[in-house]
């Protein structure tokens, strides 16, 4: 077969495969332009109504309630140390023993001074009183000068016993320093020093650190704007509650209290301190630990909420699809509260039993014809429903 005829024949099979393309093509838009414009399916749900918290979020350290470094008040040899590291001890718990018989022996030598001085004193008083029967009731049988004397003396000696009790509660107390004892309730920290060593009260490290963990605090910051809402609210005797996250803003903590705020503003970055205490029974809370904060300033009772899912965003900010009587779509632009909990709060823009789009919408555009779908395992309403109650689970902050 000639090089001409292979050409001829693979020209003829181009040009059928153009007409079949072509005929098919205008059958398929006839078909098409027959069917009407094309229905979207998207996923609806109604806006409704229900109790919302409003919170305010921030970031915070956990610290301790209180934090005492256990130090010797005099210095010796450290006989023994009783407790553990890492242990809870009660206030008053005895922690460590130092060598006492250097303190006990000046205890007694006071002890002994006074005793000494105590039998003077009381020898003088007998004089005087026999002076007081010689020297008054008008005998004058003593010169007013041994009189003068013998009342002296008992003063001094006197004043020489209350002194020895003062020297004899001073080695009191130094005896009592030889037993470190813990001053506050709390967890010890690492132990500093071991037994048998000298302990001095010029040390640095002290013995060990105790730490208050029940109850415990959480410094956190917020924007200076937030300031005359929570002073309004505290100045109306509100107690705001505080709930701290983890890192991941997750999974909640604990829950407390806010207890203090701040008496400045910091000019630098414009916010303001505040402190929430926490009871932290399950010693989710440790010093140091960085935590995020959400502070609850308010209920709205009846706020108006939609899935988050149904809120988007674009250069005029947040909007929302409504879909119409008609299945077609129209664009809302929507004022966002907050989003939390996998629902967002509207302040305006909805209004409850409207039907908006939840997936689906980057299909869609204004006037789009809609089909709506169920969405996947939904759960029949119930009666009298007005949304799910405040969840602690925290989103992504809108």
């Amino acid at each position: 077969m000639s090089k001409k005829l292979w050409i001829s024949i693979a020209a003829a099979g181009l040009v059928g495969a153009v007409v079949i393309y072509r005929v098919s093509h205008r059958a398929d838009s006839s078909q098409g332009a027959g069917r009407g414009p094309t229905q979207v399916v998207v996923v609806g749900g109604k806006v409704r109504k229900r109790d919302t918290p409003i919170y305010l979020d921030g970031i915070g350290t956990v610290v301790a309630f209180n934090t005492v470094t256990v130090r010797s008040q005099i210095d010796g040899t450290l006989q023994k140390v009783v407790f553990e590291e890492g242990q809870d001890v009660a206030a008053g718990d005895l922690l460590a023993q130092i060598d006492p018989r250097s303190q006990q022996a000046a205890l007694d030598q006071a002890k002994a001074k006074k005793a000494t001085d105590q039998a003077q004193l009381d020898n003088a008083q007998r004089d005087m009183k026999r002076d007081d029967e010689l020297f008054l009731n008008d005998r004058k049988l003593i010169d007013q000068q041994t009189y003068d004397t013998q009342k002296t003396l008992v003063a001094q000696l006197t004043a020489t016993v209350q002194a020895d009790e003062a020297a004899v509660e001073a080695a009191q107390v130094q005896l009592d320093y030889t037993r470190i004892t813990a001053p506050i309730a709390g967890r010890t920290g690492l132990r500093q020093i071991d037994g048998g060593n000298v302990i001095h009260s010029t040390d640095t490290n002290g013995l060990v650190v105790i730490t208050e963990l029940k109850p415990i605090a959480v410094v956190f910051t917020l924007p200076q704007q937030n300031w005359p809402q929570i002073q309004k609210l505290m100045a109306a005797g509100s107690k705001l509650a505080a709930i701290a996250y983890d890192r991941d803003s997750q999974a909640p903590l604990d829950e407390g209290v806010l207890s203090v705020v701040d008496n400045q503003i910091d000019p630098t970055t414009g916010t303001i301190k505040l402190k929430a205490t926490f009871p932290n029974e399950k010693l989710a809370l440790w010093p140091g630990q960085f935590v995020n904060v959400r502070l609850r300033v308010e209920i709205r009772q009846g706020g108006i909420v939609v899935p988050s899912s149904v809120i988007q965003r674009g250069p005029q900010g947040s909007f929302a699809f409504v879909i119409k009587a008609d299945s077609t779509v129209t664009v809302r632009a929507v004022d966002v509260a907050q989003i939390d909990g996998g629902f967002a709060l509207i302040n305006k823009g909805l209004t409850p039993g409207e039907l908006v789009v939840v997936d689906g919408q980057y299909k869609l555009q204004d006037g789009s014809s809609v089909t709506v779908a169920p969405p996947a395992n939904a759960a029949p309403a119930q009666p009298g429903d007005t949304g799910d109650k405040p969840r602690h689970k925290r989103p992504a902050s809108s």
